[in-house]
């Protein structure tokens, strides 16, 4: 089960806090839920069901933290098991992509 709120946080004031719970929605196709964007950081919601996948694509630094469920991470030649608790740093530049083997939920913060 998922607990907690996200913070983000200005310099002067809190810009919002997310109920990550309220946010998880599963689709037929792919579509994240952006939390957060702005031009050096996006920070999307993942929900996958099984089988579903986002295709590898080279892309800034990655961090991805897993809340439930398990999928596979292709990052670069590697495969990665995630499941949950699991933080996987993608580097700047390398191919990932990810394949949800039972639905799977995740928070990505790319950082360009």
């Amino acid at each position: 089960m998922i607990r907690g709120l996200i913070k983000l946080v200005r310099r002067d004031s809190v810009l919002n806090l997310i109920k990550l719970r309220e946010r998880i929605q599963f689709n037929e196709q792919f579509r994240p839920q952006i939390l957060c964007a702005s031009p050096d950081v996006k920070a999307p919601l993942i929900c996958l069901e099984p089988g579903q996948e986002i295709p590898a694509h080279p892309s800034g630094t990655g961090i991805f933290y897993v809340l439930e469920g398990k999928g596979i991470m292709y990052l670069d030649d590697e495969e990665i098991s995630l499941s949950k608790g699991k933080v996987v740093i993608a580097p700047e530049g390398s191919k990932r992509g990810i394949k949800g083997v039972e639905r799977l939920v995740a928070v990505a913060i790319h950082i360009s």
